[in-house]
């Protein structure tokens, strides 16, 4: 999550000398938010117009949360002047040490900010609606019809197009997230563990204590971590009680909501979550159909974590993928809502911003583990390999290149190999 602020510094041509600097983290001054609060008499926005906004924007942002966050930018700021590019930092700080879809929270926070809790509600669910709804369609298009040869040949030539664009995220959040020496022997331990098949919670955790302990020995936090540990503490052990039972909607719900409340780092270590939970832990999903589900969540718009939808569809209809996506998104809600009156009080706490750092490099360890193991079902002759090999060099030479359109491409490429 932290890499957002680098990149949208280093993309930016704005002049952010008033703003912190990369590896300031948190330390700026979140006062900003209020103080405009205050003297801004023009706060409220119809929320119709913020509706329409993010509807569009749910609709029509490929390529990642870095991109969505472009595309808000340029809306909010340059186009409607809803916010000041500094109100625009400061919430991009601020959902840097929340878990959740950064880009979904980034909306959440705008809607807060020009029409209050009615904003914060319908500035996040428009934004997620569009997306949730494409992914539903197609995952019924593929349990009607995902046997066909053109279905086949399409998911075929994309999934290893994702694991280019997943080693391409790795590569990017890696650069930022492994600061230090200390950062790079937790990263080490989190592969470790998650090798070895410890719980990727745990894992998470190892990662955070591991990055207080670097904190203590004179590595300084740089950003500010807010955690509720009995919110995420209840739903990993509803969860747990839950999936005794077969596969209803009380327990894909829990499940979704189980991930949604402890995912740290980037949309893409959603991928270790799944994998770990629904193919490995409960058997609900076959690793064929988890790269099914990620292949889909690449060639649509919106969040990643509409992947939820996609599975929640395989698992129980329509209905569950309405409690897939209510699950994984409702903690994003909660936690914009908790943290926006908190974050002034916790911009400086250092030691904090170093567990953020451990549970950060302890995501990535684990998204590096997933990537390998799902790389050997999807790479499974010459021309995959070759096709992946090619997709690596593509984003890592062309970076400002969308995923989503060297995703069909690959897409039309299986196609026609494998003939109508």
């Amino acid at each position: 999550m932290p890499v957002l602020n680098r990149w949208w510094r280093a993309n930016n041509t704005a002049d952010f000398s008033a703003a912190p600097t990369a590896g300031a983290g948190f330390d700026t001054d979140l006062s900003g938010i209020s103080h405009s609060r205050a003297t801004d008499t023009a706060t409220t926005t119809p929320l119709s117009e913020i509706a329409l906004l993010f509807l569009k924007l749910g609709t029509t942002a490929f390529g990642g949360p870095a991109a969505h966050i472009a595309m808000m930018n340029e809306e909010v700021v340059r186009r409607r002047h809803w916010l000041s590019e500094q109100e625009f930092l400061d919430y991009l700080s601020a959902v840097n040490f929340i878990p959740g879809p950064n880009s979904t929270e980034m909306a959440i926070h705008i809607g807060h900010r020009r029409a209050g809790w009615p904003g914060l509600i319908v500035a996040g669910a428009c934004f997620i609606f569009p997306a949730a709804i494409l992914v539903g369609i197609l995952a019924w298009a593929y349990v009607r019809w995902g046997a066909l040869p053109q279905t086949a040949g399409l998911l075929y030539g994309v999934k290893p197009v994702v694991i280019a664009v997943v080693l391409q995220a790795l590569w990017k959040l890696g650069r930022s997230a492994v600061k230090t020496t200390w950062l790079a022997v937790v990263t080490a331990a989190s592969v470790a563990l998650a090798a070895i098949g410890v719980n990727e919670l745990l894992v998470l955790v190892t990662g955070g204590v591991l990055g207080l302990a670097g904190g203590w020995s004179g590595l300084r936090g740089q950003r500010c971590l807010l955690t509720v540990p009995g919110f995420k503490t209840a739903f990993s052990v509803a969860a747990v009680v839950a999936t005794g039972a077969s596969v209803g909607l009380w327990p894909i719900f829990l499940v979704f909501a189980k991930i949604g409340s402890v995912l740290f780092g980037s949309g893409y270590v959603l991928l270790a979550f799944l994998r770990a939970d629904l193919v490995e832990r409960y058997h609900w999903l076959t690793q064929q159909q988890l790269l099914d589900a990620v292949a889909v969540g690449q060639v649509t718009p919106g969040p990643v974590f509409t992947t939820a939808t996609f599975v929640g569809y395989i698992l129980h209809g329509p209905s569950g993928a309405i409690a897939a996506t209510v699950g994984i998104f409702l903690p994003a809600f909660l936690f914009v809502a908790i943290s926006a009156p908190l974050m002034p009080r916790l911009r400086a706490s250092h030691m904090a911003g170093a567990v953020l750092d451990g549970i950060n490099v302890a995501s990535l360890a684990l998204m590096a583990l997933v990537t390998w193991q799902l790389a050997r079902s999807a790479l499974v002759d010459w021309f995959t390999v070759l096709l992946g090999l090619v997709s690596v060099v593509v984003l890592l030479r062309f970076r400002r290149l969308n995923s989503a359109w060297l995703v069909l491409g690959a897409g039309l490429l299986g196609i026609a190999k494998y003939g109508f």
